[in-house]
This record gives structure tokens, sequence and C-alpha cells, in this order.
């Protein structure tokens, strides 16, 4: 974690992370009054950045006791609370750590950049392409060429909206620029033709009209105020969601007892913790909150009756929370429908991560293709997945019916079932399978001369997600005219009867994983049992086809696999794309972690020890302490590898150390830390000014102008990441108890443990 100064206050980089916390400052405020803790993540934050900010405030929310709120924003989404902090605007810029450090630095001139400007009480200001392509009429833009500022007002852009963000531009301009750049504003185009032509300097000559006014995105007040609380209670082994009431709420229905959800019409999600809930109940009150579908790049959740109506023009996350054990375990399902978009595949991955984080880690996940869903997944919604062609509307509702739909029901119990919707016409049909034809006016449930009694049961069984409709049985054959009209007219259909399906007598294969030179290679274990799972390895279970089920792929994840688990999924694919017998991409891949494995998993070994990995000692804890020798050996190895440290002599300063450069280091805004010294003592990765005094080059600054100082207090041209090294040999000596030398050959950790201790962090 890294503070950042006042002036950098408000600038979110979108592959980072932030955490921002708001204490009340008046007296009055903090009297019975909470702190906000809020974590920011950007759209293009790694897994990692995420993680850390997880871990980061749930630490801190722990020391600030339970008056501190915790919020969850997302960029692009943030709460109204979360955007009152900073005035005049938020900036939404590109870049990553590297680019947070450079912008501390004021006056920066070598600038070329873009930004749109919206809102109105709350001004967002975006970094997007240099392009006439990227203006609207409504809306708002600033062209940043360092030294001059352009604003560009929409000719359907409102006085409020102009004047806001005016306030921005000059805030950009005094606090990145110490209030030295020229500002102009276009408003009109006909007015402005000298700012008019730097801009086509830069962005070339427009040619076509503007795009229209985008609409805003925002919830409406109708929205926010449809509001349900749901109530989280145990019943026995289970752990139940309840609706307790919808608008007028009162604060009577709050038990401190238990924990609740207040759903803002999906605009907003609030989660209730009783101080005398139990831990159960406040753990597994988050995790009921969602069961989402991924729209705009966004996870909306879907409302109860709607649970179970999949459309492929979307992605959906299923989240499944069982009891094992006397522990909550949660099984999440990214399901992909056939007509979603690249971008809405990025956003289910992105969503599936968030939401592990969010559990620790403990989520099993199931990667499923629409129409090759396994058994569990079916089993959830106990026969009736519907799935629908086109995309989901508000709060996941199914398209509406209007023309006549035909949808195809295939399976024979709960675990098997699925509901497609396939093109309303008579060639759809085929004898052996029913049928639900829908109109605006009725249902016809068709029976094909070929289905038996199971699959008319749960073909009944699946009608009831059609509800509203008056409802007909056919048979084939005895179709009335209206039947065929909806479908366009009588077609030839197959009139086969459906063949007994074959038990395949394939059984089941587990693979160990690994990769060399970049190629995957799978070690089979054969006759494999649990003890076969060791925590360093990646395996992959290949249930095959198993009679009239969808054969699964699980990859096992050790707990000590390391690196490695990023790629679970790629080597999954990789696995079918490569098998002899030409497998399906569109077959699940389910990821399981040592100590979550569910029981669709645990279920293709023989005999499962739940404690195996609970009981036993690991190979380090058994040995640990008798070979302190060898130990030693390994921690001067992995230091050896990650700093080298080699004398240079020169005539003028004899005996001074070089640091060479190493890669790898987790410190460095690049991943990459350069620490070579000339003999001149200059380091060649810094940019100084020609005021940059030679006390500074030469490693000799005062401690006090370096030890406990902020970023911002630092004198320019010093490294924040390495300010220790400015001292000079003496006092560095004094302070950390040791020569240069030896202090930058100990390994990174233990050197940033101990600038923290010393206020050199």
């Amino acid at each position: 974690m890294l503070p950042l100064p006042e002036r950098a206050h408000g600038n979110f980089f979108e592959e980072c992370c932030y955490v921002v916390l708001h204490v009340p400052q008046s007296p009055k405020a903090t009297q019975g009054g909470s702190s906000d803790l809020h974590y920011w993540v950007g759209k293009e934050a790694s897994a990692e950045a995420r993680e850390a900010a997880v871990s980061f405030v749930q630490h801190l929310q722990e020391d600030l006791g339970d008056q501190t709120v915790l919020h969850q924003e997302s960029q692009g989404h943030e709460s109204d609370c979360f955007h009152s902090y900073f005035h005049p605007g938020v900036i939404y810029r590109k870049g990553g750590r590297a680019s947070a450090l450079k912008l501390v630095e004021t006056n920066m001139y070598n600038v070329q950049r873009l930004l749109h400007i919206r809102g109105r009480k709350h001004v967002t200001a975006t970094e997007v392409a240099l392009s006439w392509n990227s203006f609207n009429k409504g809306d708002i833009f600033l062209l940043d060429l360092g030294k001059v500022m352009i604003q560009w007002n929409g000719p359907k852009a409102s006085i409020s909206e102009k004047a806001r963000a005016l306030s921005l531009t000059f805030s950009l301009r005094d606090r990145e620029r110490g209030g030295r750049a020229q500002i102009g504003v276009v408003d009109p185009e006909n007015e402005a033709p000298n700012l008019l032509r730097i801009m086509e300097a830069v962005l070339g000559r427009r040619s076509g009209s503007l795009c229209a006014s985008v609409p805003s995105s925002r919830a409406s007040q109708l929205q926010k105020g449809n509001v349900r609380l749901y109530h989280v209670c145990e019943k026995g082994t289970d752990l139940v969601v309840q609706e307790v009431a919808t608008r007028p709420l009162t604060q009577d229905l709050l038990q401190e007892a238990g924990c609740y959800l207040l759903d803002q019409g999906g605009f907003k999600i609030y989660m209730w913790q009783g101080r005398k809930s139990s831990p159960l109940e406040k753990k597994a009150a988050l995790s009921r909150a969602v069961v989402w579908y991924i729209q705009d790049l966004q996870r909306q959740p879907v409302e109860p009756k709607h649970h179970g109506q999949l459309c492929s023009g979307n992605c959906y996350l299923v989240l499944y929370t069982y009891q094992k054990l006397g522990h909550a375990r949660f099984l999440l399902y990214l399901w992909q429908g056939h007509q979603s978009t690249v971008e809405d595949t990025k956003a289910l991955n992105c969503n599936a991560e968030e939401l592990d984080l969010m559990h620790q880690g403990a989520l099993v996940q199931g990667h499923v293709t629409m129409g090759r869903e396994p058994p569990h997944f079916l089993a959830i919604f106990q026969g009736r997945l519907v799935i629908f062609q086109g995309n989901a509307g508000n709060k996941g509702e199914r398209p509406p019916i209007s023309d006549a739909r035909l949808f195809h029901v295939q399976g024979t119990v709960s675990h098997n079932t699925r509901t497609m919707e396939v093109p309303a016409r008579a060639s759809s049909l085929t004898s052996s399978d029913i049928f639900f034809l829908i109109t605006s006016h009725i249902c016809y449930l068709w029976f094909g001369k070929g289905c038996h009694g199971d699959q008319r049961e749960m073909a009944r069984t699946v009608a009831t997600v059609f509800p509203g409709n008056n409802k007909e049985t056919v048979l084939e054959g005895q179709e009335p005219l209206h039947f065929w009209e909806a479908l366009g007219g009588r077609a030839p259909y197959p009139s086969n009867k459906r063949l007994p399906e074959e038990v395949s007598s394939i059984q089941p294969r587990l693979f160990e994983c690994s990769s060399h030179s970049g190629c995957l290679v799978l070690t089979e274990v054969v006759f494999f049992g649990q003890e076969d799972l060791d925590k360093y390895d990646i395996m992959l279970l290949d249930t095959c086809q198993e009679a009239s089920f969808v054969a699964q792929i699980f990859l096992w994840l050790g707990e000590a696999a390391g690196e490695w688990k990023k790629e679970a999924v790629a080597w999954g694919r990789e696995y079918l794309r490569t098998h002899p017998a030409e497998r399906s991409l569109a077959t699940p891949i389910i990821v399981v972690k040592q100590g979550h494995e569910p029981a669709t998993f645990t279920g293709w070994f023989v005999t499962w020890d739940p404690y195996k990995w609970t009981n036993s000692q690991s190979y380090e804890e058994m040995v640990g302490g008798s070979l302190e020798l060898g130990s030693a050996i390994s921690e001067m190895t992995a230091e050896i590898h990650n700093v080298q440290l080699t004398p240079r002599l020169s005539d003028d300063k004899a005996g001074r150390p070089t640091l060479l450069a190493f890669r790898g280091s987790q410190d460095s805004p690049e991943n990459e830390l350069e620490l070579s010294l000339r003999v001149d003592g200059e380091n060649p990765s810094m940019n100084h000014s020609s005021s940059f005094s030679s006390s500074i080059a030469n490693g000799s600054l005062p401690r006090e102008r370096l030890m406990h100082q902020a970023l911002e207090d630092l004198p320019q041209g010093v490294d924040p990441a390495r300010r220790e090294f400015y001292l000079s040999d003496s006092d560095f000596q004094d302070i950390f108890g040791k020569s240069k030398e030896e202090f930058y050959s100990m390994a990174k950790w233990k050197q940033q443990r101990e600038k923290k201790k010393l206020g050199f962090f």
C-alpha cells in the first residue's frame, strides 16, 4: 500500500486498486457515528491487486471496529458517498502503478490525452482515444496538451455540466501544472476557430457528424425506490433467505440476532449484520445475496422468480452454497450463452475472481457452456432450467413473449433435464421428445409419439415456468389448426423413435499436469485414489461420457501448486482440443481447490477422507528444525538469485559496491528495479534536473530529510522506494547497524521490514 499526496486524490488508474478511509472530523459527527472504508477496483486491475485490496480492508476493518461501514466500489459504478469525497470530480486514467507514481510529480508538460467529462453533481473524467470518434453532442471533452488545455463543450450539454467541467479543468491545471497551463473553451465551435485548428492538428480533420448524446445509465428514482428486505437465517443445517417486507420499511423489522439483505431495486445491495447474529449467518449473508447475470460488464442481481431462466445472449454466475462438516461450502458456476460477447466473457471471469476473493479463495469454479450443463448444475434448478434466445431484461427477466416461441424439453429426471428455445417452425419438432409452443394466448404441451412417461412427468414440472398462459396438451397427430399456423405451417420433421442409450464402459481417468517449454504434459495415474493428490500438484480428472450425462473435466489445484494455478483452465481446454477422440470444447471445466472438494468431485473416488489434509503433517513440518543447515543454504541461494552484489573498483571511489540490475521485484513500478550505479555515482534510471544537488547523487542527504517523510515532502529527485540509499555511509551504518553492501545483500522482505521499522518506507 502506497499513501498518496493530497494533490493526487481523485485520480484513479484503471489497473490499480485503492483504499479510501473517511473519518468524520467534527466532534458532533463522531458521537455514535461511523467511519466509511471504501475499496475501489479498477476495471483493468489484476487479480493480485484485487486480492491485496480485499486483504488490506479486511484487516483494517477489524482494527477499526464495528462502527466502520465497508463499501465495495467498482470503476464507473461508485456510490454517491464515494463521489462526495472528491471535488471537483473523479478522474479515470490509463495505466497502473508506474503511472500512478509519476502522477506525484508536478509541472509535467509532456502530456497528450483526451478526457471524456460527464455528470452533474458527481463529475467523472475518463481517458479515451485521441479521436473525433470519441466525441458526442451531449458531453464535454478536455484535450490536454500539457501547456494548453482545451475544453470542448457538446452543443447538447447543460450550463451546469459545462460549469462543473470547467471547475475540474482548473483543478487539473493547478494540481498537475502548478497553475501554469493555458485554458481555452470551445463553445460554440464557430466562435473559437483558433482552438479548433489546434484540436484538428492533434485529432485530424473531422469528417461527418458527431454521435448523438449518450443516455445516462444511472438508476432512476423509481428503481431506487423499489426496495425489498430479506432475512438470512439458519434452519437446521440449512441457511434460508426469506423475504420480510417491501416498502415502507421500519426499523423494528431488524432484529439484533439476525442478518438482513436490503435490495434497492438491483441498484445497490446492503448487508446488515445484527450484533448477536451467528458467525455462519454473517458469512453466508453476503454469498446468499448473489445469483447474478452479466449486463454492461457488471454483475446484476437476478430476481428469485427468474432463477433458472437463462438467456443465450448473456453470461451468468450461479453461486451454490451447501454445508459440509459443519462449514459453509461454495460452488460457483460460470455459465456462458452461445450469443454472449467476448466482453461479457471477460467480465464473467473478472467478476468470478472478485467473488473468489470475497470468499477467501474458497470457491470451486465450474466453467459451463450453454447446452453442456453438468448434472449438478441441472439439479440446482430441479429440472426447471429454461434457456431463452436473446438477452435478459432488467433484473434478469426473460424476453417478452409476443410471437410464437418453441421450446424443446429433454430429460427424464431433475439432474438431466434442460429446456432450450429452438426456431418456431415445424421442422424443429422430433417425435421422440416433448415441446412447448407458447403464444401470447395459449401454451401447447406437445407430446411426440416416441416420448415415455418419465419425460412427460418432467415436462409437466417445466410447465410451471410459464405461468399465466392457458395450457393445452396436444398429442402428435392430433394438433389443432392454430398449432400449425403458429409454426408457419406444416413441414417434415424427424419421426424416428429414440434408441435405447448405451451405458458407457469408459472409466474416469486422472492425470498429473505439468508444463515444459510451454507445452502441456499429462502423466496418467492408473487405479487412482485420494493419496495420489499432492499439495504441489495440479491434477486433471476426466469423467468421460457416462450414459446420458455430460462428461466433465475437473482441475484439482493443490494448495502449494504455485504459479501454475492460473493456467489450469487453459490446460483443461488444451486437453480437450488435443484429445484423440475430438472431444467437445464445450465440455464443462470445474476448478477445485484442495480442501474445498465438492461431492461431484469426491464421488469419483472409491474412498474419500475429508480430514486427510487437516490431520496430517506436511513433509516440511515433519522435518522442520532437523535440517537447519539445509534451510540456511536454501535461503542464501534464494537471495543470490534475487540480487547480485559485486565490487567495482575505480580510481576515485575504490571499494564502493555496485548493485547490478535484477528483475522480479514486487516493489518495482515496472516489475523491474534497476540499481546499477555508474562509477561517478549517478543513477542512470532517474531523470535528474539541472538543479539536482551533488549531495543527492553522492548519497549524502541529512537523515531528517529522509526519515518519516511523506512522499510529497521528500527532496526532488529522491526515489521514494529506496530513500535509505541517499544517506551517507556513516549515517547508514549508524541507523541500520550495517553497511549498505550488507543491507542490499539481504532478502527483499528483510530489507522492507527494517525500512518500515526505521521510517524509510
